[in-house]
């Protein structure tokens, strides 16, 4: 068997994967237990000189292994008054001087 026909293998293997085969879930939503549902990673080629750690990190995919085990939604109480009423708007008097456009 070749190099890659091993990589294939592994690939095909990991495609299965869920988080619930590995550690002990709590309330975990479908695209938090199949990670191979993410796609779209690998970024863009970036100059040497500015290469960051978020972008390395960034760049791989997600694995059972960096999901998480546990999820609390939170509530929409605050989004959803804001969304009926508007957001603030500040209309009070304004004392500053207008500066010129030239």
């Amino acid at each position: 068997m070749s190099m890659e026909d091993s990589q294939q293998c592994e690939q095909m293997a990991a495609a299965n994967e869920k988080t619930s085969d590995y550690y002990r879930t709590k309330n975990i939503p479908n695209r938090f237990d199949n990670p191979t549902w993410f796609k779209g990673y690998g970024g863009k080629p970036e100059h040497p000189m500015y290469k960051t750690t978020s972008n390395t990190i960034g760049q791989k995919n997600p694995s059972v292994h960096t999901m998480p085990t546990q999820f609390y939604c939170r509530s929409q109480k605050f989004t959803e008054h804001l969304g009926t009423c508007g957001m603030y708007k500040n209309n009070s008097f304004n004392t500053a001087l207008d500066q010129s456009q030239v």
